[in-house]
């Protein structure tokens, strides 16, 4: 029971809710496609997608009907028992992708976690226990949990979290990945690399460092993970971004966008590394809950149904070429659009912050970056007059963000 001085706060100013975000001052109660609302029907433009999660927009119908239906059938069972619906979105991520096996989880970070593991427990199994290092590289991330911030490596993700798990060689990341080699050693288990860096500024890697990369791999007898948690299902145009450079990995977490906006992640694999997760080697209570597989087979069945990769590519093109006249129009703020797909970034002259928040109260929402770089991130399904939309309310942004470098003491 709280005491008389903690009933004595302001309840208004104090939340029980830890302050480890720094929240825009709004309250959405209610979506549909590229839009929001908050509790004063005040419209937003969503091109975050809540940080690429939101692949289909706000309460696709389809998505809402499939939630409603399992919701009317079953939510949870347990692991112990088989669940139907992991067989059927297992089969077809399989038939659509590299992977011969996968385990569902709740998160990106508990399948970067599940990664990790495999690729340990690869090589423990095959007779070099010695081997457990993986190599990842400045400007990624991996989740938040003590490994997976290990393996970013960054003091704003490490400090105060010491001391860091061990295990990680986080490196430079080169214009050419031939040079990874030379970090390579007698203990390294692993390569792990996000094909296009998100939290790290929309940073792509080549197709040509893509190969490098799983050339150094098999040269070396070591494992090759693509982070495709936010770079995945459907975002570049292709289901997976690796696909555009024709190579594989040996390991790939997904989450995000494969379950709508409903909490899902998933570990895949080949059955060279997956044989070796046995019985009793991982586990997930919540993970692969039939409400969460209900919702993973309705956005695979949305993507192939709405050709949606299609659109993909269409919009890609429409809102790069937008994005490139703004660059043009004010190179004071715009320093270079990078990204492809339906992730795209805008690096920029000024703080990624600043630019965030005048574009939220022009009702249009964005993420931020690394690399002073801001993300667009729009539903995968996203209109052509959304694009136009948005761009309207870039532009304004930009000329409000130029009026204040011009004018510093203009407080509007």
């Amino acid at each position: 029971m709280k005491n008389s001085q903690d009933n004595n706060q302001d309840q208004s100013i104090i939340s029980p809710i830890l302050p480890t975000y720094a929240r825009m001052d709004v309250g959405f109660v209610r979506g549909s496609g590229s839009r929001l609302y908050d509790k004063n029907d005040n419209e937003y433009l969503d091109f975050g997608s809540g940080i690429a999660v939101n692949c289909l927009g706000h309460c696709h119908p389809k998505l809402v009907k499939a939630l409603s239906d399992q919701a009317g059938k079953l939510w949870h069972t347990s692991n112990i028992y088989e669940i139907p619906g992991q067989e059927k979105l297992a089969k077809r991520l399989s038939n659509l992708t590299f992977a011969d096996s996968m385990f569902f989880t709740n998160s990106g970070a508990e399948a970067v976690e599940c990664a990790i593991k495999m690729a340990r427990r690869y090589h423990n199994a095959t007779g070099h226990p010695e081997r457990y290092r993986i190599i990842s590289f400045e400007g990624s991330f991996h989740g938040r949990t003590l490994a997976t911030i290990a393996a970013g490596g960054s003091e704003k993700l490490t400090k105060g979290f010491g001391p860091k798990v061990d295990g990680f060689d986080v490196i430079k990341f080169y214009r050419n990945m031939k040079k990874v080699e030379d970090h390579i050693t007698d203990e390294t288990a692993a390569i792990m690399i996000e094909p296009i860096q998100g939290e790290g500024g929309i940073r792509p890697v080549s197709t040509e460092n893509l190969q490098i990369l799983r050339e150094l791999a098999d040269k070396h007898g070591i494992l090759l993970i693509y982070d495709e948690i936010q770079c995945g299902v459907g975002r570049t145009g292709k289901l997976f971004c690796h696909e555009h450079a024709g190579v594989t990995p040996d390991i790939m977490p997904i989450a995000k966008g494969i379950g709508g906006g409903f909490p899902l992640g998933a570990c895949l694999a080949t059955e060279k590394v997956a044989q070796y997760m046995t019985v009793g080697t991982h586990g997930s209570t919540y993970g692969g809950n039939p409400m969460a597989m209900a919702m993973g087979n309705a956005v695979l069945d949305v993507l192939a149904e709405e050709n949606i990769l299609e659109n993909v590519i269409k919009m890609s093109d429409k809102l790069r070429i937008e994005l490139m006249k703004l660059k043009k129009k004010y190179p004071e703020i715009i320093e270079m659009v990078r990204g492809f797909g339906l992730m795209m970034g805008l690096k920029l002259h000024i703080e990624p912050r600043d630019f965030v928040v005048q574009a939220f109260k022009n009702k249009l929402l964005l993420v931020g970056g690394g690399e002073n770089t801001v993300r667009i991130l729009p539903p995968l399904n996203i209109k052509a007059e959304d694009i136009d939309n948005a761009i309207i309310l870039l532009d304004k942004t930009c000329a409000q963000l130029l009026k204040k470098l011009n004018n510093p003491g203009d407080k509007k």
